[in-house]
């Protein structure tokens, strides 16, 4: 990468709206299931390897810190139109400590 790339690069993330704590934000995203499949196998890897996740869009990052445990849910619609649907729901960290017992 030249320097003017990694320039570019530098100016193309400070130019990202940061979602932080105390805001809402959701975006609905329809994809091919290998593009899914590509983004929950990445996201997937940063929960193994790490205590942080950082997702971004073309506008937008969203870095989180994470706690345990992390919620799996499978639902599977068999009638009509068949759907399955998988949601993680993934807890932030907190930073808070036991009170003294004296």
């Amino acid at each position: 990468m030249t320097q003017s790339d990694a320039d570019a690069q530098d100016e193309t993330e400070s130019d990202l709206t940061l979602i932080r704590e105390g805001r809402d934000f959701e975006q609905e995203y329809r994809l091919s299931a290998a593009e899914a499949g590509r983004f929950l196998v990445k996201i997937g890897e940063q929960l193994q390897e790490s205590d942080e996740l950082t997702i971004t869009g073309d506008e937008w990052k969203l870095p989180f810190s994470f706690g345990e445990p992390v919620e799996l849910e499978v639902e599977y619609e068999g009638y009509g139109e068949q759907e399955l649907e998988i949601e993680v729901e993934i807890p932030g960290r907190t930073d808070e400590t036991a009170p003294s017992v004296e």
